[in-house]
């Protein structure tokens, strides 16, 4: 028996509402969709809201937790005025500068490294021990070495930052280089290209996707290590001023502190996301 012998009884006319007719065959009313930008936006509205209602009721002293009014008109005060003898934007500009140079090294170190790794059974054997002897070491453990070693200037404070980053960036250049279709290296060589050329023209541009990823986790890396690298003898960076902030009980400082640190790490994701749309539009879709 068909199915359409459960869909339409004998004589019913057309257009009749048939009870007996089977689920599939009765029109569903179409659902408003969501967009996952717009569930963020709620998101956000309600942990504002959360933490006005709670600082406005006094649920919680506002020695630990200012109101967002108390934090603005601190964001105001510190930006106009600076706090620990520097503005908001002199703080900003030295946490960037120590962020951006320790992302270049690991670039420069990371990406061999990862070429290494994903290519040659040597490299593997020679870097992946030691990446995974680093990656799990948090970088308060290694700090006091590395000052020993370099001192209490910025190139202790970069290193520092540039070996929590050094990891993601290897790894997931090694991840990209291992799955680079088979196919494509054959055709290549099959046309006559060199072992570099065929790094250059083939793994590379295939293994961009996963460099870029790495780039995220280790921005992510970074500026949680930046508060531990200030922690040396700086006189500048949002690290420091949230550190300074925290000994004196300037909560307001503190959460202003915290806010700015994630606004410029959710800028710098976006960035690189329209980076990698506009270097590899193919990413996902082979």
């Amino acid at each position: 028996m068909s199915v359409g012998a459960y869909s339409e009884r004998p004589g019913a006319k057309a257009g009749e509402n048939d009870g007996f007719s089977v689920p599939w065959s009765r029109p569903r009313p179409k659902r408003a969709v969501i967009s996952a930008r717009q569930v963020s936006a709620i998101t956000i509205l309600a942990l504002l809201a959360a933490w006005t209602v709670s600082a406005s009721l006094q649920l919680v002293s506002p020695v630990f937790l200012p109101s967002p009014a108390a934090v603005w008109a601190k964001f105001v005060v510190v930006a106009r005025d600076g706090f620990v003898d520097a503005t908001l934007l002199q703080h900003v500009t030295a946490s960037l500068g120590r962020v951006f140079a320790a992302l270049v090294a690991a670039i420069v170190v990371g990406v061999p490294v990862g070429l290494a790794i994903g290519i040659s059974r040597i490299g593997r054997g020679v870097f992946d021990p030691l990446l995974e002897f680093l990656r799990p070491i948090p970088p308060l453990a290694y700090l006091p070495l590395i000052v020993i070693w370099f001192g209490i200037g910025e190139p202790s404070k970069i290193l520092v930052i540039s070996i929590a980053m050094l990891a993601p960036v290897a790894l997931s250049t090694a991840a990209g280089v291992r799955g680079v279709s088979r196919e494509r290296i054959d055709a290549a060589r099959s046309l006559g290209a060199t072992r570099g050329q065929v790094i250059r023209h083939v793994v590379l541009p295939s293994a961009l996707p996963s460099i870029l990823t790495g780039l995220r986790i280790a921005l992510g890396a970074g500026w949680s290590t930046l508060v531990a690298a200030e922690l040396v003898a700086a006189t500048r960076g949002l690290g420091f001023m949230i550190q300074s902030a925290a000994q004196f009980l300037v909560t307001d400082v503190v959460v202003m502190g915290i806010l700015v640190i994630a606004t410029i790490a959710f800028a710098l994701e976006f960035v690189i996301r329209r980076i990698e749309r506009a270097l590899v539009p193919w990413a996902g879709k082979d």
